[in-house]
């Protein structure tokens, strides 16, 4: 959940501020996260997690560090439709602060695509946790951990299958039940998609 965190205001204050601002605040926020997104992402974790001290609470910073990158691209897209609305120009007109108009005018219509795409993306983020701890960078014993269940379990697989075949299950289950709640939340918060 710290990853997540990370992740949104990360994301969500990079995309808000480039999709408003525009101009050169756009263009170097936006290929900031260009050149973030050109590093290999289990790479880069790897490489940060072994420098820092495989704890949980790193593990969260380096997986929100890892992820800030999609989130800045939705919010920027989004921000980029929404700024070109009329209820922010009649906003520009009344002399509202830019500094109004996102968060009185702007925020609040990017709820919807802020919930789906976190439920989304806690999905990623056990994944992301289960490769870390199964390679040995997760968290340590005796903190329980699935990727580090099947890392111990790999050795006793042909006597004891279930002690891999339990903890891989859990993560699929689990990243399933996530991924149908982003679409089910996706749908209810998308007018189009109910009308169907």
């Amino acid at each position: 959940m710290l990853g997540n965190g990370v992740a949104l205001l990360l994301g969500g204050g990079f995309g808000l501020t480039a999709g408003y601002f525009r101009g050169w605040v756009e263009t170097v926020l936006m290929r900031a996260t260009d050149v973030m997104m050109a590093f290999p992402l289990y790479l880069f974790a790897v490489a940060l997690v072994s420098v820092l001290r495989p704890s949980r609470g790193i593990r969260g910073l380096v997986i929100g560090i890892v992820y800030w990158t999609p989130m800045t691209r939705v919010i920027h897209g989004e921000v980029l439709s929404i700024r070109e609305k009329e209820f922010v120009d009649a906003a520009r007109l009344t002399g509202c602060t830019s500094l109004r108009i996102l968060y009185r005018h702007i925020l609040p219509h990017l709820v919807a695509p802020i919930i789906v795409y976190t439920s989304l993306g806690i999905a990623t983020t056990i994944l992301f946790e289960s490769t870390l701890s199964y390679i040995g960078l997760g968290v340590q014993p005796p903190t329980a951990s699935w990727g580090q269940m099947i890392s111990e379990g790999q050795a006793y697989y042909l006597s004891a299958p279930h002690l891999v075949i339990y903890p891989g299950l859990m993560i699929m289950i689990t990243v399933l039940a996530f991924n149908l709640v982003g679409d089910g939340l996706r749908d209810a918060f998308d007018p189009q998609q109910r009308r169907r």
